[in-house]
């Protein structure tokens, strides 16, 4: 990997790890609603018109319909109930958890028809995985927290199904195109609700900062980022963005916000992170069989931005 390529990497890492933590802070003065709201508009805001510049938009056009799809599995759910969730569990345990994406899309892949062989070693990580998760939910399961983790299982099934829609209706389109639109429609989703819902007072310092890194760095300059590190490195290098998020989630929560660090949320996520690696890694045989095609197919990294 080239000097570019690892700065954009580390760069990627840190960013789609630390929107745990700015919506844990981000809560204390928005709602879930409002928040996307925000996040959306001014990422639609400064998207839409590079995209059109660049002539994306016209093309989507005929496929509105899956386009409303994708925003509504990878936007307007997922980042919702990550929100909501975040109102009881701490941001480090969200973000390991949504680290389970790629378990998720593994089975997915299978229900949907895939025809790649499930076999021992996809087999053992599924269930190593599933372990893993369980595990993190058994560290704070109770206090009312159970409707916190279900919304954290729509987060990862909706993360999980962003990468077939796209896969199947705009893998010839630009991804920035299906992105600035995405955005775009949520922002005017949720506008209703959002601005209803906008704080009557201007928010803490420590909000507004957070509102603003969420929206500029963790939205807008996160999927610019991504593009670069992709057309750098290419999707199946960059998909390994997807392990380190979770680390990075947990090692800001701790430190910045105090959060807990016990010995059990460790054994968890390391169980996660194996069975992820194991479910969802090829042999060499299907790598060489697929390594044309894999350079068009979405990467776990586009799904795995909070």
């Amino acid at each position: 990997m080239t000097r570019r390529g690892w700065v954009l990497f580390a760069a990627m890492c840190l960013i789609w790890g630390l929107p745990y933590l700015l919506i844990k802070v981000a809560i204390e003065t928005f709602t879930p609603a409002s928040l996307v709201f925000v996040r959306t508009t001014i990422g639609a805001a400064l998207l839409l018109p590079l995209a059109a510049m660049r002539g994306q938009l016209r093309p989507l056009l005929p496929r509105w319909k899956p386009l409303l799809a994708y925003t509504f599995v990878e936007l307007a759910v997922p980042w919702t109930m990550l929100t909501l969730a975040e109102q009881r569990l701490s941001s480090s345990l969200a973000g390991l958890l949504v680290a389970a994406v790629p378990l998720v899309g593994a089975l997915i892949a299978r229900m949907m028809g895939g025809h790649e062989p499930l076999g021992a070693r996809r087999l053992i990580g599924l269930l190593v995985g599933l372990a893993g998760v369980g595990a993190l939910v058994g560290t704070d399961f109770g206090g009312g927290n159970a409707i916190a983790f279900v919304q954290i299982g729509l987060v990862v099934i909706g993360y999980a199904l962003g990468p077939f829609i796209l896969a199947r209706r705009f893998s010839d389109l630009p991804g920035l195109g299906v992105v600035a639109a995405s955005f775009a429609i949520a922002a005017v989703g949720f506008a209703p609700v959002g601005i209803a819902q906008l704080p009557t007072r201007w928010p803490s310092p420590d909000v507004t900062v957070a509102v603003l890194l969420l929206a500029l760095v963790c939205t807008v300059a996160a999927f610019l980022i991504f593009f670069a590190l992709v057309n750098e490195i290419g999707p199946v290098r960059t998909g390994v963005i997807t392990y380190v998020n979770p680390a990075v989630a947990v090692a800001l929560g701790v430190t910045l916000l105090g959060e807990p660090f016990t010995v059990g949320i460790a054994a968890g996520f390391a169980l996660t992170l194996v069975g992820c690696v194991l479910a969802t890694s090829r042999s060499r045989a299907e790598r060489d069989a697929r390594s044309d095609a894999s350079a068009d197919e979405p990467t776990p990294a586009v799904v795995a931005e909070p």
